[in-house]
This record gives C-alpha cells, structure tokens and sequence, in this order.
C-alpha cells in the first residue's frame, strides 16, 4: 500500500509547472488530488493522465484571489470525497520590476494571488485538515506553502514580490505554532529559479532579463520542487519538516 493512499490532496496552481509536478508526484504516492486552477482544459489533460495511471482526480476550476471561489472549491473537494489531507498553496504570480516605473496594479495583483489566495484557501480548507488529522489512519495532515528564495531575500526589482513571500513565511510560521497541536505539519517550500510559466506573465523588457539572468545556469525542474512537497507530507507523524530551501546548485542568492 502507498503510503499516502488512504489520502486526499489539494493543489493549487496545478495546471502548470510546480504544480503540476506536485499533484503527479502526490498521485505517486497514493492520495486522490484535486486538482485547482483556472485553466480548466489543462486541468482535466492532468487529471486525464492521472486517472489513466488509477488516481481519483477531481479538477475545480477557480481563482484564489476570490474568497467565495475558493470556499467552493474547498466544498467541492469535501463533497466528492469527503475528506480533506493536504493542502499545496502553490498559485503564485511574479512580476518584477523597478518600484518606480511599476503598476500598481501589477503590485494588487501580486498581492491577490500570493498573499490573499494563501490566506483564502487556507481559510477554507483548514478545519477539514484538522478532522482529517484527527480521524486518518495516519493520525497526520499537512498545509504546504509554497514561497520562494525571495521571501528570504529581496533584490533590486523583486520588492513587492519579496514582500508577498516574506509574508507567506511569516504567516506560515504563525499558523505552524497555532496548530502543532491538533497534528496539522505546516511545511514551507522555498524554490529557487526553477522552469516554470512564472516570470512569462512579467511585462516586456523585465521577461527579457529574467530569461538572460537564468540562462547562466541550469535551474531546477519543477519535479525537483515536487520531491520536497513529497517529503515534507510523508514523513511519519512524529516528524515535522517546517521548511526547505531548494536552490539550483550554481544559483548565487
């Protein structure tokens, strides 16, 4: 039996990159996923793909930056399967660039996603993770963020998007110490550059500089973020893997 089998996931984001590594390296490892995003034809080739392999996949079509989606999305889940395990909060959105030739609109943007769409889904989801901590058989559950290297680090034309993963940091520290009492593991995963659709969204002129600045050495694969995912959720109930750093091995900062 897979050691996650009696489990049931959550991923946002999975329509792409790590998100989509993550929910098939969770399938891997036993559990039935959901599968969220906004891009529902990508979501159901995923969830064709996995349920080919003998997954339970069930795709929700959402944003996160909408409070009332994603307390759907949250029912939708429960509805289906009646339970909720893990949840990987890893919909995020970068747009870098000077604060002083920025849009803020671009700024409520970046806040929608990485800040307000964590707190929302978790939100949601986090009294159905403390029932399934305390009715499976693993007598465990898990809410895995998903920051960055830059919420440890701000660099010159990464403030705001620094600012949002600095504070899924914080709040996953807080949230970590509120439940560690009712077996619910708060892990945070911090990738490095990894190839992924993340900085496509960027305007031009700052894409550009991105893709010169990663070109200088081999980035990681979204799977190699995925095995992290994996580790911290199965790990046996009297351990607690809080956070990861996962950087390229030539990457700097």
């Amino acid at each position: 039996m897979s050691i996650l089998s009696t489990t049931v996931a959550m991923v946002t984001g999975a329509s792409s990159g790590i998100g989509e590594a993550t929910a098939r390296r969770l399938a891997d490892d036993g559990a039935s996923l959901a599968l969220l995003g906004r891009r529902r034809d990508r979501l159901e080739e995923l969830a064709t793909s996995l349920r080919a392999g003998g997954t339970q996949a069930l795709v929700v079509e959402a944003d996160v930056t909408s409070q009332l989606a994603a307390a759907g999305a949250v029912d939708a889940v429960i509805a289906e399967f009646g339970r909720l395990d893990i949840l990987v909060n890893n919909a995020g959105l970068m747009l870098p660039g000077p604060v002083v030739d920025a849009a803020p609109e671009e700024w409520d943007r970046m806040i929608a996603v990485n800040l307000n769409g964590v707190l929302y889904m978790t939100k949601a989801a986090l009294p159905h993770v403390i029932d399934a901590a305390e009715t499976s058989a693993r007598r465990v559950a898990d809410l895995v963020n998903i920051s960055s290297t830059g919420g440890r680090l701000a660099r010159s034309g990464t403030a705001v998007y620094s600012l949002t993963k600095f504070g899924v940091t914080a709040f996953s520290e807080g949230l970590r110490q509120e439940v560690m009492g009712q077996r619910v593991r708060v892990g945070l995963v911090e990738p490095g550059t990894v190839a992924t659709e993340l900085s496509s969204h960027a305007r031009d002129g700052v894409r550009e500089g991105i893709q010169q600045m990663v070109t200088a050495f081999e980035v990681l694969r979204p799977e190699d973020i995925a095995d992290a995912v994996s580790y911290m959720v199965t790990r046996d109930r009297r351990v607690s893997v809080n956070e990861m750093l996962v950087r390229a091995s030539a990457q700097t900062w």
